[in-house]
């Protein structure tokens, strides 16, 4: 009865949360054509619903508040809240829902919706995620994860910029999207888990 609980267990999808003193939301795009600008998102939520043995039964969600940018350059945030960029008094969250979730090699392919700027278009995104998890010295159970993507921001409307004397754009349309996480299990599927656990043992 005890393995034919841990079974049940392991089949239902475990519902994880991010960890934000863990995990970035970041980006970087090209400046006067040479440099790159670096940012990153402070404020946000992201929800795993993940079943290893069924990939069809497991889900992302992103939710971002685009006013929590950060570029290290207040003037330049400010710039960017406005409407020439992501005017966040209009459009006060960003966020990515997964519609497919493959794994067709050793990383996992996300297939979903963007939401940004008050648009929402289809995104593929690159990820590693861990299938089983890591321990933490507090005894935790931690799933790291990251994700990488493209996109040109121009396609969500976010068209503002200027041409340079010498020829090109002050910002690139091309953004490097850069996501690291460390979701920890739900307090009730860490109670589960620690369950499971104390059930197998005996």
């Amino acid at each position: 009865m005890t393995f034919v609980l841990a079974a049940l267990l392991a089949a239902a999808p475990v519902i994880l949360e991010a960890d934000p003193n863990h995990s970035t939301v970041g980006f970087s795009v090209k400046h006067m054509v040479a440099t790159t600008v670096r940012g990153q998102f402070t404020k946000f939520s992201s929800t795993v619903a993940w079943n290893k043995e069924d990939l069809a039964k497991s889900s992302v969600e992103l939710k971002v508040d685009p006013s929590s940018i950060n570029t290290n350059n207040e003037k330049r945030d400010g710039h960017l809240k406005s409407p020439d960029f992501f005017d966040v008094q209009a459009c006060p969250e960003m966020s990515f829902r997964s519609r497919k979730i493959d794994k067709p090699g050793d990383k996992y392919k996300l297939t979903g919706d963007l939401t940004m700027h008050c648009v929402t278009r289809p995104i593929t995104l690159e990820a590693s995620f861990a299938d089983q998890p890591i321990k933490s010295p507090s005894g935790t159970s931690v799933y790291p994860a990251s994700a990488t993507g493209k996109l040109k921001r121009s396609e969500w409307g976010l068209t503002w910029n200027k041409v340079l004397e010498t020829g090109g754009a002050v910002v690139s349309d091309e953004v490097n999207l850069e996501l690291d996480f460390e979701y920890l299990p739900r307090p009730a599927e860490a109670k589960k888990e620690a369950q499971a656990e104390v059930k197998t043992t005996k």
